[in-house]
């Protein structure tokens, strides 16, 4: 079904994209098309759509969360990889998504560079969702919002905690901060910390903190992510160092909150980033966090392709 041309797509490359209610909207959604879910009921608005996943980032969650959830609401998915089209051999971004765009009803990319997504969107004729880049991961804070908010209800007002690298995934971490009104406590080794001018600019929601235990104490939240990420192979061995003093431990969640979650975007490293207990721990929601990476996305794709005509 073709756009009117008056009406530009929208894209959802960081949590930026959205207004807060538009976010807090997603978010309810998302609980709502869960349910159905379990339900056995179908909803399947997206009869005949298409989404384009773009892959140059090996992935499990992204792939089969996009793809499970395009064929739930009734439309198919196609997987792309370099190997599979011409960027991979050198066509330039902007024609590729030029023509991309005229075949499917939207896209999602999974890259490094977030210039990428970003001149991917730029050129696209249909809305254009960042799967991850190496600066933010907002799919994922999807998720784990969706599986705070389903279980322990508003944000405002509550504090929560990064500790490991300063990475995409903290970065949307304070971008959710700021669209949703909690604080954000950061513990990050000495080199490994998030971007200065983003805590400059977020320095009314986030703050870096001298160790994981000040992070942890009074959280309602805790997240952290593996020590080395993909494409950070050659740094493994010196981030295993400067990271030891950072790994999640049910004794470490015993300084927050008596409700307090923990949660892991996974793949997880135990005896890494986290002991191998933690994800025993009855505190630990991870695989409910996975599970909605599903149904968040199932949300933000109808979100987007609402103004289609």
């Amino acid at each position: 079904m073709l756009r009117l041309a008056s009406q530009p797509p929208r894209h959802f490359l960081s949590l930026l994209d959205t207004t807060p209610e538009e976010l807090h909207n997603i978010l309810d959604r998302a609980i709502e098309l869960k349910a159905l879910h379990r339900q056995g009921l179908l909803h399947q608005p997206f009869h005949g759509r298409v989404l384009g996943m773009i892959f140059e980032k090996s992935s499990t969650r992204t792939r089969i969360s996009f793809e499970a959830g395009m064929s739930q609401l009734g439309g198919s998915a196609i997987f792309l990889s370099p190997r599979d089209t011409q960027l991979g051999r050198g066509e330039p971004i902007e024609d590729s998504a030029r023509v991309i765009s005229r075949m499917v009803d939207i896209v999602m990319i999974r890259t490094f560079a977030h210039e990428t997504v970003e001149r991917f969107a730029a050129y696209s004729r249909v809305p254009v969702i960042n799967g991850l880049t190496d600066d933010h991961h907002p799919c994922q804070l999807l998720a784990d919002l969706q599986t705070y908010k389903e279980m322990r209800g508003d944000f405002a007002g509550k504090t929560f905690a990064w500790i490991g690298d300063g990475n995409n995934m903290c970065n949307s971490y304070i971008h959710a901060a700021h669209q949703l009104g909690f604080k954000l406590k950061i513990a990050s080794p000495y080199g490994f910390e998030p971007d200065p001018a983003l805590l400059f600019e977020y320095a009314h929601c986030a703050e870096l903190v001298s160790s994981s235990e000040a992070a942890a104490e009074g959280a309602h939240l805790v997240a952290t992510d593996v020590w080395t990420s993909m494409g950070q192979e050659a740094e493994q061995n010196i981030r295993k160092r400067r990271f030891a003093t950072y790994q999640i431990t049910p004794r470490l969640l015993d300084l927050a909150a008596d409700d307090v979650l923990f949660m892991h975007c996974l793949p997880a490293h135990r005896g890494e980033e986290i002991s191998e207990d933690m994800l025993d721990d009855p505190r630990a929601v991870v695989w409910d966090e996975a599970e909605n990476r599903l149904h968040a996305q199932k949300a933000l794709m109808e979100f987007l392709l609402r103004p289609a005509v």
